[in-house]
């Protein structure tokens, strides 16, 4: 939907960045034959294959839910501890993403490509550490809905990124008119959406070895 303003803008505008509308029917028919039917068998796989899950939940679970309590402090809701997880995240990528930002909007030339892989190294582990931290503090609050939870707190990133992104836009460019701005927040938003995706799998991907693990050790 976004690429599609976006494209439609450049077309009022008529600038070189308008995609030919033969390349967009392109990309639409491969979507719908390559990755709609693929999207459906890992769905089929992903709930009649066990083994590509995990296997069984380590332990017994009970059939009926238990009630979650209502009264925890604020560090046992997720809406407490989600926004902290992302500030952590976002804490350990930030003056990276100024460079980044600046090479994609401000024409500066970026050649540290190897330090980049090592600041990625380090966001994935606070990433997969303060998802585990909000998990563990969840589970002892009692609510054991900790799914989403354990996704949002690594996805909560993407929405520092993008406040980031409104910062740089005022006060480190010097963009103006419609088309500029459109466009750069339009591509701000995509850039933000992949990094909570991204942030968001492996915070959930770590938290759910971390439960695997330690209710492995229930004997009751």
């Amino acid at each position: 939907a976004i690429f599609t303003v976006l494209n439609a803008i450049s077309l009022i505008y008529g600038t070189i960045n308008t995609i030919p509308f033969m390349a967009i029917i392109k990309i639409f028919f491969i979507w719908i034959f390559v990755s709609v039917p693929l999207n459906v068998l890992g769905t089929l796989l992903g709930r009649h294959a066990k083994f590509i899950a995990g296997g069984q939940f380590p332990c017994r679970v009970n059939s009926i839910p238990r009630p979650i309590p209502d009264e925890v402090p604020w560090y046992g809701k997720p809406s407490g501890l989600i926004p902290l997880a992302g500030l952590l995240c976002f804490g350990s990528i930030f003056i990276e993403l100024y460079y980044v930002l600046t090479s994609l909007w401000n024409y500066k030339f970026y050649h540290v490509y190897g330090f980049l892989l090592g600041v990625y190294g380090i966001l994935t582990i606070v990433v997969g550490m303060t998802s585990i931290i909000v998990v563990y503090f969840c589970l002892n609050a009692e609510n054991y809905h900790w799914q989403w939870t354990a996704f949002g707190s690594g996805a909560s990133t993407a929405g520092y990124v993008f406040v980031y992104g409104i910062y740089y836009f005022l006060f480190k460019t010097q963009m103006n008119g419609f088309l500029q701005t459109s466009f750069y927040f339009g591509y701000m938003s995509l850039i933000s959406i992949t990094m909570g995706i991204l942030c968001g799998t492996l915070g959930f991907a770590a938290a759910n070895n971390f439960v695997r693990a330690i209710f492995q050790n229930v004997k009751v």
